[in-house]
Order: C-alpha cells, then sequence, then structure tokens
C-alpha cells in the first residue's frame, strides 16, 4: 500500500470510527463540509479543528500516515494561500518590497481559505480510510432511496462511485511503476524549462490512459461474466444497522453543531 496516497484506500481496523455504520459516517461528513463553509471567526475553525483532531484520535489511525497521504493536495493549499496573500489588498499593511505586497486581510484570508480546505480533505479522506467499498456502496445506495421515485438508477451510481474511489490507489500505482520504467530508460521530467517537463510528462499520460481503459474493459468482462445485471432483484449479504455508538456519534456530533452556531 502507497502510504503517500490515502484517497481511495482502506484501512482495515477496529476503531470506534471502522465500527460506525457507513451511512452515519456519511451524513455526518456530508453536514460537516456544509459547515465549514458557515465558519466566519478564529473560534468556529477552532471548535472544527477540534473535532476534526478528535475524530482522527478515534480512527486510531497515524496522524503522520494522514497527512502524507494528503501530499498531493498540499500543492493546491499553498498555492491558495499565496494566492490570498498576495493579491488580497485589504486592511492593515504588513509587509512591502518593491511592487510585492501583504495586507492582514490577504494574511487571514489565506489562512482562512487554505485550512478550511485542509479540514475538508482530511475529514473526507477519513471516509475512505475506515470505511470499504462495499460498505460505500450499500451507504449511498440506502441514503439515495427516495430518488428511486423519480427513476433514478441509484444502485449503478453507488456502484460507479465506489469502483472510481477504489481505482484511485490502483491508477496511482500503475504511474508509480510507469514513471520508475520511464526514468530507468533516460526520461527527465523534474529538470529543465517548463515547456520540456510537459513534453516529457506526455509519454507517462498516454500509457496510464491506455492501462485504465485496459483495467476497466476487464472489470466490465468480469461482471458480465458472473451476470451482473444491475440493482433490480438484488440482495446483500450484509444488512445495515444502525447501533448504539450510531446514536453517541450522532449526539455528539449534534452537540458540537449546537455549540458551533451558539459561539
Amino acid at each position: 500500500m502507497k502510504s503517500w496516497l490515502v484517497i481511495g484506500q482502506f484501512v482495515p481496523g477496529d476503531s470506534i470510527l471502522h465500527r460506525l455504520d457507513p451511512r452515519t459516517k456519511m451524513l455526518i461528513i456530508f453536514s460537516y463540509v456544509i459547515i465549514v463553509f458557515f465558519a466566519d471567526d478564529s473560534i468556529g475553525y477552532g471548535l472544527l479543528t477540534l473535532f476534526a483532531v478528535i475524530v482522527v484520535a478515534l480512527s486510531k489511525l497515524p496522524i503522520t500516515f494522514i497527512l502524507k497521504g494528503i501530499m498531493p493536495v498540499w500543492f493546491f493549499i499553498l498555492f491558495s494561500f499565496f494566492i490570498h496573500l498576495f493579491f488580497t489588498n485589504e486592511g492593515q499593511l504588513l509587509w512591502q518590497l518593491g511592487p510585492i505586497t501583504i495586507y492582514e486581510g490577504g494574511l487571514l484570508q489565506g489562512l482562512i481559505i487554505s485550512l478550511r480546505f485542509f479540514l475538508l480533505i482530511m475529514i473526507t479522506s477519513l471516509l475512505t480510510l475506515t470505511t470499504s467499498p462495499m460498505e460505500i456502496t450499500d451507504g449511498l445506495e440506502t441514503l439515495l432511496q427516495p430518488l428511486k421515485k423519480w427513476k433514478v438508477p441509484i444502485h449503478e451510481l453507488a456502484l460507479m462511485l465506489s469502483i472510481s474511489l477504489r481505482f484511485i490507489p490502483t491508477l496511482m500505482e500503475e504511474l508509480d511503476k510507469i514513471s520508475k520504467a520511464q526514468a530507468s530508460r533516460g526520461v527527465d521530467w523534474k529538470t529543465g524549462t517548463i515547456k520540456s517537463r510537459i513534453y516529457a510528462i506526455v509519454p507517462l499520460l498516454v500509457p496510464l490512459f491506455i492501462s485504465a481503459f485496459r483495467r476497466a474493459e476487464e472489470l466490465a468482462m468480469a461482471m458480465e461474466a458472473r451476470g451482473y445485471r444491475g440493482g433490480e432483484g438484488r440482495t446483500k449479504l450484509r444488512q445495515l444497522r444502525f447501533t448504539r455508538i450510531d446514536l453517541y456519534a450522532f449526539l455528539f456530533y449534534s452537540c458540537v453543531i449546537v455549540l458551533f452556531f451558539i459561539l
């Protein structure tokens, strides 16, 4: 398992988060994503950050493992921070060097946006880390059950999402193999001008897409050989059930939300 990528991976365990019903985790995470955009001061972000720290601790996953796993998105977090830092001219002037200026409003806005992005990535990553793809499919299909009235193929949608999440680490592993194979043949995309680096990456993407299409075709043939015909008439080996742990999780999260809006 690649420790530098956690998106789409499932780490088996016996923590409280692993034992929660997948629907509980999905509802809490989806609502958390919405609540993050309501935060507008240090108290709100402090409370949301404390909740994220508690959830990570309950998952019993090393924080270093999670931070390394979201390494690919650190670039976007830092890029967003510097964009607001240098291009938001609000508040008191803090520092100036020629045309480069840093204002208090730009610094605060950059920190807020970066923290918001970081919390969203970390919390959503915990869903796939503590929930198997099959549980995600079953939970999502159950939550989308009301859409069946409008003839929405919820089983197929949930299955596509689950397969997509499952294929992310597989494709990244394939990308790592291809890059090492081409590096051993003298391909260099880490030095030189930006234009030369882009030209060097193109030969890397072509075999990756070919591999992705081949894996998709193999998966389709395997599902067809096993008689897959969609969600109609299908039964489930494991039935999802809410337990006392889910009730406690909802109560704890509700207290956090109420405290958030009060403060």
